[in-house]
């Protein structure tokens, strides 16, 4: 059922309507006029949500009517005579209505639960001052519905790394949560910006958010991610360490100098097997050649000369 500010049965009569149109008025007029009150929950929490009137202890919820209404429109609960007479279909069994102080609590909160709302309290009994029923108040109160985020994930990846510095990129990531947060980073107590992105089906749904930070990392450094939402902060915090491997590049030798090397090499290995095998002939044939000259050198000392044998003869004569 949905009203401006009360539902009414379609046969009441005019004096009825002209009273319901009074009490429409005050209730808007009251709505602007007064301090709007405040209550928090949770989703999946209970809440209470107070009534600007309460019973006296001399009389019951019989002597009244009362109505509890969200974003003006709607009627979430509505008594009178005592007795439930309107219960809206998204709230059925998730509302309870305090008889003595009329608070409304609603239990197992969504986030569509949000919003500003109204309890409305009318007298039914009747005075000479005031005949008929009459505005008692009309007081209004927002509720404010939060879901908690996980707990922020920090996440690096290098991107490159030298004897001087480590480049990263630095990801923090949380999901679940309601209503849309704010995420920002710290390094080592100095505050910094990061570049946000967020995910939701709509804006009555829970939130993904990532934040993305790029560092030049010349030193160990601590990074805490901070997400805010509403009066609630989670952080979580992670050492940034600098890469401690320097990678030295070592230039190739040209294509030359390998080419001359191998030569050099390759001769060097040629030359040694050469006068391996040829050296030993060498020195062996010379020294067999010195040996039968010295072998003719002692037959030619050992054999007499002719001469003399002739000459040895003559004498005889």
């Amino acid at each position: 059922m949905k009203m401006g500010c009360l539902p009414v049965p379609a046969s009441w009569p005019l004096k009825r309507w002209l009273g319901l149109g009074l009490v429409v008025f005050h209730c808007i007029t009251l709505g602007c006029a007064q301090e709007k009150k405040v209550a928090k929950s949770k989703v999946g929490e209970k809440v209470g949500l107070p009534c600007c009137y309460k019973i006296p202890n001399s009389e019951s919820l019989q002597n009244y009517r009362v109505y509890w209404q969200v974003n003006v429109t709607d009627v979430v609960l509505a008594y009178s005579g005592g007795e439930k007479i309107h219960e809206h279909s998204r709230y059925v069994n998730r509302t309870k209505l305090d008889l003595k102080n009329l608070t409304l609590w609603i239990y197992g909160v969504e986030i569509l639960d949000r919003g500003p709302y109204q309890c409305i309290v009318q007298s039914l009994q009747s005075s000479p001052d005031k005949p008929g029923s009459h505005l008692l108040c009309g007081e209004p109160v927002t509720l404010f519905v939060t879901a908690d985020f996980s707990e922020p994930n920090i996440e690096r990846k290098i991107t490159a790394s030298s004897c001087e510095s480590t480049e990263m990129v630095v990801r923090c990531s949380s999901h679940g949560g309601f209503p849309k947060p704010r995420i920002y980073g710290v390094l080592n107590n100095v505050s910094v910006v990061l570049n946000t992105t967020w995910e939701s089906e709509s804006s009555l749904s829970p939130y993904n958010v990532t934040g993305t930070l790029w560092l030049n990392v010349t030193k160990d450094i601590n990074f805490t991610c901070f997400v805010e939402y509403d009066d609630f902060v989670m952080s979580t915090s992670l050492l940034l360490a600098k890469a401690n491997d320097c990678i030295i590049s070592t230039a190739l030798p040209s294509y030359n100098v390998i080419t001359a090397s191998s030569i050099i090499i390759i001769t060097f290995l040629l030359a040694i097997i050469l006068a391996a095998k040829y050296l030993p002939r060498h020195a062996c044939s010379r020294c067999s050649k010195n040996q039968e000259s010295a072998d003719e050198d002692v037959k030619e000392i050992m054999n007499p000369p002719k001469s003399s044998k002739v000459t040895c003869e003559m004498s005889s004569l």
